[in-house]
């Protein structure tokens, strides 16, 4: 595609190459945390439930992505990502305190807090790199991003396993309260010029509302995020019948953990590659291909056969994170910086918020009907989902696309 590494590209630019660095840093801690903490409830309780209830705490304030996103346009960036790491770090503290049952409250308060500061986080962020880095290199930057989250996935469990063996969830938390504060140092080392904000001309829910209406009226914006939501609904869905596939192999349910990592091995190799392919192909067409790869990945999980679930596992990796990438990289491209946390925020919500209801509703349906015929039927979903997008009118998106590289705020 591209003689040019794009690992190379993007930590040459020394904005990128910082806040790929905070994120792998802050990456590691928050991975290590969502596995230990469901551990952590379930040992104290015995409790299948309250474990779950540990990821539902941390998700659940994504529902409020887009007054959340509001709040990282109403300040500078890199100011507000320095106090919400350090905030993050002193928080995580106070999970030292938990040591029986009656302080689960303090745990899932801070889970919800660290979800809803995570939101305003990842808003925040991708409006400072947007503003700050060249737009021909946010492709690789996001790609790269995706596959620094996914080999902190491979990694961190690991060592947070390790560190929750040997010190309990106290060890975990201070780890990730570790390395926040080592993202801060990261953010405080960063040298742009950001503008400041100027004086908010509508309140709360008005200023909220300019940014679903930007992202809802922009012609190219609109059918990337939908197809994203439908993209995520159906991986849900089909991540929760991953048991039921594992059964039908013949394997124990810990094989899961192999088809996790060939999983997490395609996403890698995605997040190297997606720049170049931006670039060639435009968002529009990039999430396309990689949907309609992953709806052919989703059918064939039907099949019963190990290589055949190899192979399926790594092209969902290659294919769902290419959908997430291309929907990233288009809101950054199209959207004015003023607006950009809030709609980076929205996009968030309306993306990964299906997830979780398709979870909720794999859940139910694996005990109802049978995989396979799942299987089948969200591989025609995803297939629908990406001839949709390929169908639409590049030239509207082309139009839009030229005015919001131009709209965009320097930082």
């Amino acid at each position: 595609m591209t003689t040019r590494w794009t690992a190379v590209r993007v930590l040459r630019d020394r904005t990128a190459g910082r806040c790929l660095t905070a994120v792998v840093v802050s990456g590691f801690g928050t991975s290590a945390l969502w596995l230990a903490s469901g551990v952590w409830v379930k040992d104290l309780t015995g409790s299948d439930g309250l474990a779950a209830l540990c990821m539902l705490a941390m998700w659940a304030p994504t529902l409020a992505g887009p007054f959340l996103g509001t709040l990282a346009d109403r300040h500078r960036r890199r100011p507000l990502l320095v106090a919400l790491s350090l905030f993050m770090a002193v928080l995580l503290l106070t999970l030292c305190a938990v040591d029986g049952p009656g302080e689960l409250w303090l745990l899932y308060a801070v889970l919800f807090v660290y979800g809803a500061a995570g939101t305003v986080h990842d808003a925040a962020e991708s409006a400072l790199v947007a503003g700050a880095v060249d737009h021909s290199l946010l492709g690789d930057f996001n790609g790269l991003r995706m596959t620094a989250n996914e080999g902190m996935k491979l990694l961190a469990p690991l060592a947070g396993a390790g560190l929750y063996t040997a010190y309990g969830g106290p060890g975990v938390a201070v780890l990730d309260a570790a390395s926040f504060l080592a993202a801060a140092l990261v953010y405080l080392s960063l040298r742009v010029r950001e503008e400041r904000p100027a004086p908010a001309r509508e309140g709360g829910r008005s200023a909220t509302a300019e940014g679903v209406r930007h992202l809802w009226g922009d012609a190219g914006l609109r059918p990337l995020v939908l197809a994203g939501g439908v993209t995520m609904l159906c991986a849900g869905v089909s991540g929760a019948l991953t048991y039921a596939v594992v059964e039908d192999l013949g394997h124990s349910p810990a094989y899961a953990g192999v088809l996790y990592a060939v999983q997490g091995a395609g996403s890698v190799t995605v997040g190297l590659l997606s720049g170049p392919a931006l670039r060639r192909l435009g968002a529009r067409r990039f999430a396309a291909y990689g949907i309609s790869l992953l709806a052919v990945a989703v059918a064939l999980r039907a099949v019963p056969y190990d290589p055949a679930a190899w192979a399926c596992s790594a092209a969902v990796g290659v294919g769902l994170p290419a959908a997430l990438i291309a929907v990233l990289t288009g809101v950054q491209q199209r959207t004015p910086g003023p607006l950009l946390g809030r709609v980076t925020a929205t996009a968030g919500t309306l993306v990964h918020a299906p997830n979780v209801i398709g979870l909720a509703a794999g859940a139910v349906l694996v005990e109802l009907l049978g995989h396979r015929a799942q299987l089948v039927a969200l591989g025609v979903v995803l297939g629908v989902t990406a001839a949709v997008l390929l169908g639409q009118r590049p030239a509207s998106a082309d139009r839009t696309a030229a005015r919001s590289a131009s709209d965009a705020s320097p930082a």
